[in-house]
């Protein structure tokens, strides 16, 4: 079997690779493919050297499967054509995810949206994967009227550029900004552009792509997205208003039965979730379960997780891994 990571050189490409080497996938062929400036680089992988491929190049290797992080506008280019040649593209743009034909996934929550034939499979943004794996099973129990969500978002959201920015400005250097404002010892309360509305295409990402994966358009939806100067994970503070009552201890349960999802909750003794601790982790932390006793059947929870496992890298390949389970490939 080939596997091709497409945008290898990036920070979530490399996360893919490292994922893909600690869970074992197995493959004969390793296929890493980046632009052409990248092209001819040697990359290490399980102490092998691995040359970068332009992706003219790894289209010709034709391979089975191939993880896309390379940005909307090259999956909007490529990612077809590797379809259209019997390659299961599995995407971490938001070039498709909103497509109607095409899956939008969770493997914990929806894998059953998967079929032999769509060959194009859209990955969540990261800050959606981490909620959604909380809200699916309180959906499927209490069914949710409302969801407030802020969002405290790590630099490493936005790439190699966000990261440097606070790098640089932690060591008072010199850097290109990615950010409007400075981010060390600041948090800035946009992610994405702004739209017309106001919101910025990252909060409206919450929005659409929370109902769909729970497939539910009814779900009342408003987000704030701000980016904070950490590098661990994404952290969120979610309200949840319920059409059901319920019981904490349910909650509780609920969560702690759902695979992917880590309690952390004892606030008397200071523990809950924390972007420094869930760095480099596959799991979704949650913690501060609380009633909202402002509304009925109200519920808070903090949900942290790394934006570049969970909710990127581990995620694509937790899809790939059921494609080579339910025999789809291999």
């Amino acid at each position: 079997m080939k596997i091709a990571v497409v945008g290898a050189t990036g920070m979530v490409g490399r996360k893919m690779i490292a994922v893909l080497e600690e869970r074992k996938v197995a493959y004969e062929h390793l296929i890493l493919a980046a632009s052409e400036r990248s092209a001819g680089k040697l990359m290490s992988v399980g102490n092998l050297p691995y040359p970068v491929v332009t992706m003219d190049q790894a289209l010709l290797a034709q391979p089975d499967i191939a993880l896309f992080s390379a940005g909307a506008e090259t999956s909007r280019n490529w990612a077809r054509k590797f379809a259209r040649q019997g390659c299961y593209v599995i995407d971490n743009s938001s070039a498709w995810r909103l497509f109607k034909d095409i899956p939008l996934v969770v493997p914990e929550v929806n894998s059953h949206v998967i079929s032999r034939e769509q060959r194009l499979i859209a990955n969540p943004n990261c800050s959606t994967i981490q909620m959604v794996l909380a809200l699916a099973p309180l959906h499927h129990h209490f069914r949710i009227k409302r969801v407030v969500v802020s969002t405290y978002q790590s630099v490493t959201g936005s790439g190699m550029k966000g990261k440097n920015q606070l790098d640089a400005e932690i060591s008072n250097l010199p850097v290109e900004k990615f950010y409007p404002h400075p981010i060390d010892l600041n948090v800035i309360p946009q992610g994405g552009s702004f739209q017309d509305d106001g919101y910025t295409t990252e909060e409206q990402k919450l929005v659409d792509e929370t109902r769909k994966i729970l497939g539910d358009e009814s779900i009342q939806i408003t987000a704030t997205v701000v980016r904070v100067p950490v590098y661990g994970g994404h952290s969120e503070s979610v309200n949840i208003e319920f059409y059901q009552p319920f019981e904490i201890g349910e909650i509780i349960r609920l969560l702690t039965e759902m695979p992917g999802i880590v309690i952390q909750d004892d606030p008397k003794q200071s523990i809950y979730p924390m972007p420094l601790y869930a760095e480099n982790k596959d799991a979704v932390f949650v913690g501060r379960i609380r009633k909202d006793f402002s509304v009925p059947n109200g519920l808070n929870l903090w949900i942290v997780s790394d934006n570049l496992r969970k909710g990127a890298a581990t995620n694509a390949v937790q899809i790939a891994e059921f494609l080579i389970s339910h025999h789809f490939v291999g």
